[in-house]
């Protein structure tokens, strides 16, 4: 998805040579001169929609390899939340680089409805990867406080549930209404699970970072800690509140709209801002591997 202001320009001939006005001086018309021509011009689109192929599926390639080498590191764990975490991000960005590789064959597919929920599909995944993140700082601050902490997991598959019951309601009510109403209450839906995203980790990652932070500081891993708490909630709030803030101007203004195929450089702007350079970063914030474990087996040589 992405969004275009409308512009308007003028051309005026004079003395043989064509000059674009854009309404803000000649620099802001050559801008959007260019701007069109990127935009109409089928290799810039190939080029484009390629390059955000190929970013997803470097990203999804890193997940894999941070999820293999924790298996191999601490394999007699099962399928933990850092295991579940990285697997996700495996898993959605694969399909984002399968939706642009493919990116004629999807953005022209009919009926429409369709091409929407092959385009949000993966937004709804990268939800639930995320509240997951929410979700580990939340029972690792309930343990810390000595809380009960039987009811986040269940809160979180609830509301998980109910965000893709209602997804799904919408895409029917879509496909049923025909209407552009239809189109913007979607729109609203993810700003507002966006919102919802960035206010649980400024919440719980907030709150955890104030706790390691009045706790003593004696080793480089605390340190360490304390910076990938905030770093990491920094870099989530930030890019689920540009989502938010995106979709929801594309809702209420009737002056922009959202067209996959037509807009690549907006197309590229949007998804390196809210998924491919936050999932890259915070990947690398949690590059760290757990302990070995000590086999209880172990006995000293004599």
């Amino acid at each position: 998805m992405a969004w275009t202001p409308l512009r308007t320009k003028s051309f005026v001939v004079k003395d043989g040579e064509s000059i674009v006005n854009g309404g803000g001086g000649g620099g802001v018309g050559l801008l959007f001169s260019c701007w069109d021509e990127i935009e109409e011009s089928e290799q810039w689109q190939r080029g484009i929609y390629y390059a955000l192929c190929a970013s997803y599926a470097l990203v999804s390639f890193i997940a894999l390899v941070q999820l293999l080498r924790i298996q191999l590191r601490v394999p007699e764990y099962g399928w933990t939340t850092q295991k579940v975490f990285h697997l996700m991000n495996f898993i959605v960005n694969g399909l984002r680089a399968v939706l642009f590789g493919l990116y004629k064959s999807v953005f022209l597919i009919r009926p429409k409805e369709l091409h929407m929920v092959l385009m949000e599909l993966p937004t709804l995944l990268f939800f639930s990867t995320y509240t997951l993140l929410v979700l580990f700082w939340a029972e690792i601050y309930h343990q810390a406080r000595s809380l009960p902490t039987n009811k986040l997991r269940p809160a979180y598959y609830v509301i998980n549930g109910l965000t893709y019951i209602i997804q799904v309601c919408i895409w029917i009510f879509i496909r049923l209404s025909r209407s552009p109403v239809a189109v913007e209450t979607a729109k609203l839906f993810f700003s507002v699970i966006s919102f919802s995203v960035a206010l649980g980790f400024l919440i719980y990652g907030g709150r955890l970072f104030v706790m390691l932070r009045h706790f003593p500081i004696e080793s480089r891993g605390r340190q360490k800690k304390l910076y990938e708490v905030g770093f990491v909630t920094g870099i989530c709030c930030t890019c689920f509140l540009i989502r938010c803030v995106m979709l929801a101007f594309s809702a209420f203004d009737k002056d922009t709209y959202f067209d996959i195929l037509n807009h690549p450089t907006l197309n590229l702007i949007y998804y390196l801002l809210v998924e491919i350079v936050p999932s890259v970063l915070v990947l690398f914030v949690l590059r760290k591997l757990p302990p070995r474990r000590v086999s209880d087996q172990y006995y000293p040589i004599r």
